[in-house]
């Protein structure tokens, strides 16, 4: 039986705040550190990175790959896992084996983080209950979504009540945008719900990237509407719906380019179902940024984004971009630097793609606006948020507990 977090309740040995000017020890749980990049693990290792210029040392629990992606941030420590069934380029946490915990209790952590709802994540919450110190987590995908993408449906239901209970069992919720932050507190959760934005690399994504002599190399004229796909190829980030919007726009007489960038399960169905799209595979560093900044148009069609990392680095590349109109596209594009969708509602989708394929202007008028927009977000003051929230947590007054949440009622995922 999961059973709800209790209260932090700061030991009254602590009797001065300022002892947590930074904390000293943090223990971060992951579902992928580093095997595999994606999105919310290059949040994670930028936080890392940033905690330890600060003072404080990480220890991070995470499966681990024999070829990882990139270097991480902090200490590793591998963590027991599988391959997920369908999907092997993931791997499920399982749990905390007992030479594990007595790792954990030897770092003598003054807080515990964790970022995944797996086992992994569930175990580090009971550990934090037993050596008595806060949990705070964090949010990085909508994973009641997913379900929906292979045939499983049905145990969406479940998802939601695992994923309500896991957030009921943390002292500290950081979720990644506001609108996100309004359901949280819609259940109680306001007193215990933080922001932990997110920052985008202006070296790596930059207009001035752009390069006409790497479009030619590519295939594309000069002239082309280049509609630009970039991320995990795998079907919860709507590879099919990125598929059937460019079938419907060239149908219409409307000419576009399609170059989808990234690699994954679906790239071999993609190549199949677009015969004139341009795959790259997956790029990284400088010729990532070059590619970006090459394409006219971002489209990105995930209903699973917390955030849309993805989103954030076209708009710094200088590109228009086309979302769903969920929490984490609705967090980003304002002030005319794009445009939404309905979910579900492929005619918005053609019909704003559409709009910015034949009016050059339109394009180019959203492209300055993105550009400008994306230079609010910044990898430390994301990072220096988490600080404080930690910081927040941690120098509690003696006796003092984090607010208790009421009890659901509907679903944090909505």
């Amino acid at each position: 039986m999961f059973d709800t977090l209790r209260p932090f309740r700061r030991p009254a040995t602590l009797s001065a705040p300022a002892i947590f000017d930074v904390p000293r020890r943090v223990a971060l749980f992951s579902g992928n550190y580093n095997y595999l990049r994606d999105g919310a693990n290059q949040a994670l290792n930028r936080l890392v990175a940033y905690l330890e210029r600060r003072g404080t040392d990480v220890r991070v629990y995470s499966p681990t790959s024999d070829t990882p992606a990139f270097e991480p941030a902090g200490t590793l420590v591998s963590v027991p896992s599988v391959r997920i069934p369908g999907r092997g380029e993931y791997r499920l946490g399982l749990g905390l084996s007992a030479e594990l915990r007595r790792d954990v209790q030897a770092f003598r952590p003054d807080l515990v983080h964790v970022s995944a709802p797996d086992w992994t994540g569930v175990a580090a919450q009971r550990l934090a209950r037993t050596i008595d110190v806060p949990v705070v987590a964090s949010l990085h995908t909508r994973f009641e979504t997913y379900a929906q993408f292979y045939g499983a449906g049905l145990i969406r239901p479940a998802m939601e009540r695992h994923l309500d209970r896991f957030y009921r069992s943390s002292d500290m919720i950081l979720v990644p945008t506001a609108p996100i932050a309004d359901e949280f507190a819609e259940q109680g959760f306001a007193d215990r719900t933080r922001l932990w934005g997110r920052g985008v690399d202006r070296d790596q994504f930059s207009g001035r990237h752009r390069n006409l002599a790497w479009r030619r190399s590519h295939g594309f004229q000069d002239d082309d509407v280049v509609v630009l796909f970039f991320g995990r190829l795998v079907r919860e980030k709507g590879t099919a719906l990125f598929a059937d919007i460019v079938d419907r726009i060239t149908t219409s007489g409307v000419a576009i380019r399609p170059l989808i960038v990234g690699d994954g399960p679906e790239r071999r169905w993609l190549a199949k179902r677009l015969a004139n799209a341009r795959l790259t595979g997956s790029l990284s560093g400088d010729e990532l940024g070059r590619a970006v900044a090459s394409a006219d148009i971002f489209v990105n069609p995930s209903i699973t984004e917390a955030f849309g990392n993805v989103t954030l680095e076209a708009m710094a590349s200088g590109l228009p971009s086309v979302c769903v109109d969920i929490p984490s596209g609705r967090n980003l594009l304002r002030k005319g630097t794009g445009m939404f969708y309905a979910p579900d509602d492929i005619d918005g989708a053609v019909a704003a793609v559409r709009r910015l394929a034949v009016f050059s202007d339109l394009r180019s008028t959203m492209a300055r606006a993105a550009r400008a927009a994306s230079e609010e977000y910044s990898w430390d003051k994301a990072s220096k948020m988490v600080m404080d929230a930690y910081r927040a947590l941690l120098n509690q007054e003696d006796g003092e507990t984090v607010p208790t949440a009421r009890p659901l009622t509907r679903s944090i995922s909505g």
